[in-house]
């Protein structure tokens, strides 16, 4: 089997850690159930940030850098004999959360009440449209001979 690249290390270590930070529960929430019986529902944005980077450096005393030829650098063979340059990395990570809404359950249906403003007016405009048209489907079943009183106040 190959032997594992110090850099594979640093990776695996970081993708753990973010792994541990966030669950599916991070993007959609844990279910709270508010008095009237609705069921809400927390929804977030997670976005995920990720970099890994190194180098070998030859030692200071190799052939390479116009020194003698000998191991004294830190270029030592292992126990199989392959020689080892000094490793030098790091990695990095980051996880951002953003709430988006909350999903509303109740008897009524359900109903995405969305956070970003962007979108907001557009989603509120389609909420209210069939209201909208209940009350002009009202207003064309009054009676047209009835008028309403007028007050002048």
């Amino acid at each position: 089997m190959a032997e594992e690249h110090p850099i594979q290390g640093l990776m695996t270590t970081a993708m753990e850690n973010i792994k541990e930070m966030v669950d599916v529960n991070t993007i959609v929430g844990d279910p709270v159930e508010a008095p009237n019986g609705s069921v809400i529902i927390p929804v977030s944005r997670v976005g995920f940030g990720f970099a890994a980077g190194g180098s070998e450096f030859t030692g200071a005393g190799s052939s390479q850098n116009g020194g003698s030829p000998d191991d004294s650098g830190g270029n030592r063979p292992d126990s199989k004999g392959k020689k080892n340059h000094p490793f030098g990395g790091g990695s990095g990570g980051g996880v951002s959360i953003t709430p988006v809404g909350f999903l509303v359950v109740n008897e009524k249906g359900v109903k995405l009440l969305n956070m970003e403003g962007s979108t907001h007016l557009y989603d509120r405009l389609i909420d209210l449209a069939p209201g909208v048209m209940e009350k002009i489907k009202g207003l064309g079943k009054k009676d047209k001979g009835f008028d309403e009183p007028k007050t002048n106040i």
